[in-house]
């Protein structure tokens, strides 16, 4: 069946519209926002994320998913982020 001449072709249903674009980075810079007050107001975030990494580089383990298992079941991680986040607020 050919299609007639003068037809328009139908959208594509998975492109985006100007005005979705639009939304769409609208919405995104929103979420930027939002995550960034939520860092600035936990500063444990931080030091959970901070105290991971340089314990990967200072070790070097070769099972990494084993290491952060561990790293982040240790029952003194709370008393150590506690302990980090005391240390910075009299540094502040």
């Amino acid at each position: 069946m050919a299609t007639p001449p003068d037809a328009q072709p139908l959208p594509d249903p998975w492109v985006l519209s100007p005005a979705q674009l639009e939304q769409l980075r609208k919405f995104k810079i929103q979420i930027r926002i939002a995550n960034e007050k939520y860092l600035r107001t936990h500063k444990e975030v931080e030091w959970l994320i901070s105290g991971f990494f340089r314990e990967i580089f200072l070790k070097r383990p070769d099972n990494i998913l084993q290491f952060a298992a561990d790293y982040f079941t240790d029952p003194r991680l709370p008393n150590k982020i506690h302990m980090q986040l005391i240390k910075d607020k009299r540094v502040a």
